[in-house]
């Protein structure tokens, strides 16, 4: 399983109404982070966990959620976290 599929099941915990994974690692190849192994990866979000909820709380439950991922197969994540009413 790849790690974008990887990612992808796990948000499901967050029941999304939308994930779009961007695998934008192909643009770090060389950097520090890629030499482990660590992918560098772009998500858009949607999803009612995050109404009334902060920026900081709503990556907290993306990171909460990704697990282990964030330690070993991700090294950079750049993360658009919406609840439905925003979009």
């Amino acid at each position: 399983m790849t790690t974008t599929e990887l990612m992808r099941e796990r948000l499901q915990s967050l029941t999304p109404v939308s994930v779009n994974i961007r695998d934008d690692s192909a643009l770090h190849a060389g950097h520090e982070g890629a030499k482990s192994g660590g992918g560098h990866y772009g998500l858009s979000i949607v999803a009612a966990a995050f109404s009334g909820k902060s920026l900081i709380q709503r990556h907290r439950l993306i990171y909460s959620a990704l697990g282990d991922l964030m330690q070993q197969k991700i090294h950079a994540l750049s993360i658009e976290a919406f609840s439905p009413e925003e979009v």
